[in-house]
């Protein structure tokens, strides 16, 4: 059997890092993944890493940064305070990487507006 996802999105809040009660680092967060369609539409998937790779995503991403993601899905149930019975579906994440998303670019200068040397060069 196989269990493997593959996302790209960007994260929708900045990501959440706790720690479990034995001390080991959690990470949630959540990824706007747009799917191409005849219009756009943007699922939100939940997203949980585990220990080095959690401390990694709180350390390095913030809302609205891309990101990619290699893990497996996974259900869970559990009881609410009012006592409904819920299940939870996210991915757990097993690799996450940067994307290659361009920082914050320098403004391209007009060749006219860059300054020429004043000396003459010996070449």
């Amino acid at each position: 059997m196989l269990n493997k996802v593959i996302l790209m999105g960007r994260l929708v809040r900045n990501p959440e890092l706790r720690q479990t009660q034995n001390g080991t680092a959690v990470c949630s967060f959540t990824l706007a993944v747009d799917r191409r369609a005849k219009e756009k539409v943007t699922d939100f998937i939940n997203v949980v890493a585990w220990q080095k790779t959690a401390e990694f995503v709180s350390k390095y991403f913030a809302k609205g940064r891309m990101i990619a993601v290699i893990g497996s899905i996974q259900s869970r149930n559990y009881t609410d305070r009012d006592g409904n019975k819920r299940t939870v579906v996210e991915v757990v994440a097993e690799e996450v990487s940067f994307t290659g998303e361009p920082r914050q670019a320098a403004p391209a200068v007009p060749y006219e507006d860059l300054d020429e040397p004043d000396d003459d060069l010996p070449f």
